[in-house]
């Protein structure tokens, strides 16, 4: 597989690190299931973590001391352990047709791809909104025939992409599945799907793409429904 786009090393790092938000974590997590050299740098991150942890030097707490720490702790009603699900084989739990969604993008494609419920935003693409994060971020898949264009466009706020099957091509290049894409208001482009396959892709939006070009004006309200109003 032909991977030439990746998060940096600060998306690595923030997504380690845990201060991402739930769609951006999605996007970077779906590019890790393709990304074997990701998921190797990621580990570096960790181990480099975890030595500089060590080189900390331990602090006491004036507020609170270990004794009165595990006396609350002992207070605390025992929980209940939940009931793990009988599972005797991990792959028999994912559905045939989810097969070729990324692992962690399962719980919100459960049937595969065919199964979502698709709106059709022009004559080439069909989109399909997963869900909404607490930072306000979109996340959905767009679903463009083979050939078909986006209309050109800029961006009023942050935009990941991550191609899940097919590719596509803008004025900067070619991209692939697997490929990763961070886009803000210096981005303007119009990506075209490859001629031989459809192009699915993950995106997690901040604000509403900004159409280009005369009839852009008219549009453009209409895409901005659903994002919360600066």
């Amino acid at each position: 597989m032909l991977i030439t786009q990746h998060p940096t090393s600060d998306w690595l790092s923030a997504y380690t690190a845990g201060t991402l938000g739930l769609g951006q974590s999605l996007c970077v997590a779906a590019h890790l299931d393709f990304c074997r050299q990701c998921r190797q740098n990621m580990a570096r991150l960790n181990q480099l973590g975890g030595e500089l942890m060590q080189d900390l030097t331990p602090r006491p707490s004036a507020n609170l001391s270990l004794d009165k720490l595990m006396a609350r702790i002992e207070a605390m009603p025992a929980l209940q352990p939940t009931p793990e699900p009988q599972q005797t084989n991990a792959k028999a739990a994912v559905a045939p047709a989810a097969k070729g969604v990324p692992r962690s993008l399962r719980k919100l494609i459960p049937e595969g791809y065919q199964k979502l419920k698709w709106s059709r935003i022009s004559p080439s693409i069909r989109m399909a909104e997963l869900c909404r994060d607490n930072n306000g971020f979109k996340v959905e898949l767009l679903r463009i025939k083979p050939g078909g264009a986006s209309p050109t466009h800029s961006h009023l706020g942050d935009e990941l992409t991550m191609i899940l099957q097919g590719s596509f091509s803008d004025e900067a290049g070619v991209y692939h599945t697997g490929d990763f894409m961070a886009c803000d208001q210096r981005h303007t482009h119009t990506p075209v799907a490859s001629l031989d396959r459809e192009c699915i892709c993950l995106t997690v939006t901040q604000a509403p793409i900004q159409l280009t070009g005369f009839f852009g004006r008219w549009l453009n309200p209409l895409l901005r429904r659903g994002y919360p109003v600066s």
